[in-house]
């Protein structure tokens, strides 16, 4: 079922509305799909293990991909990241919220099922209301993969969900098209040097001159990207 927000006049009462709904669901361990800054997103609880085995489901993903993760803001980035470097630090200051996806080493407590049994979850703070009220009301961070079948392109409008997940999504909320219309930009911070996993929204350009900067104010003698 597609429920619209997409009217500026009654955006407000309207993502209160399904904002409800969709806490509700995804509190019973069901996804509901939900506008981003980027594109669409697929959300779920993050300590659902029945929820993860769903979103994998749905989107026809091999298990050996991991799933990401979204947070309301940088108070909840403890109860899913082990540790965050002086560097990641930096890189959530400058973009956060926004379309910068951070790839950390795991917190114990996340299941091995989100992270395909790797040590590494990536996070990010997306800049949209719908998501981060979402999140606020649950209390915990939730899987935000993008809403549509693997290998397949992402859906920017909530048609395009529908078109690839249907009737598979318990709640499809209606934002119109979304803003950033491409994926976020993926950058591994695990280890000394970042390598960008992933070009996106966020030009590779800037997450470069970000870590420049840091390193000559740090004074760092030299800041390679694995690329």
């Amino acid at each position: 079922m597609v429920q619209n927000t997409s009217k500026a006049d009654n955006l407000s009462a309207q993502i209160a509305l399904q904002i409800d709904r969709a806490t509700e669901i995804i509190k019973a361990g069901g996804i509901v799909a939900f506008p981003t800054d980027t594109v669409y997103g697929l959300g779920a609880d993050a300590f659902n293990s029945k929820a993860t085995e769903r979103v994998y489901k749905v989107k026809q993903r091999s298990h050996h991909l991991p799933l990401p993760i979204l947070l309301a803001d940088a108070t909840q980035v403890a109860a899913v990241v082990d540790s965050v470097s002086e560097i990641a630090q930096i890189l959530m200051r400058y973009f956060w919220p926004g379309g910068l996806t951070l790839v950390l080493p795991k917190a114990t407590s996340l299941s091995d099922s989100i992270t395909a049994g790797g040590n590494k979850v990536a996070i990010r703070i997306p800049n949209h209301i719908v998501p981060c009220t979402i999140i606020r009301r649950l209390g915990i961070p939730i899987i935000g993969t993008s809403a549509n079948i693997s290998d397949r392109p992402s859906a920017v409008t909530a048609q395009e969900v529908k078109a690839q997940l249907g009737s598979e999504v318990d709640l499809i909320i209606d934002g119109g098209d979304c803003p950033g219309g491409l994926e976020s930009t993926v950058v591994d911070v695990t280890g000394e040097t970042p390598v960008i996993l992933r070009r996106g929204i966020v030009p590779e350009d800037e997450v470069k001159r970000v870590c420049q900067e840091y390193v000559k104010e740090a004074g760092k003698n030299a800041y390679c990207f694995g690329l």
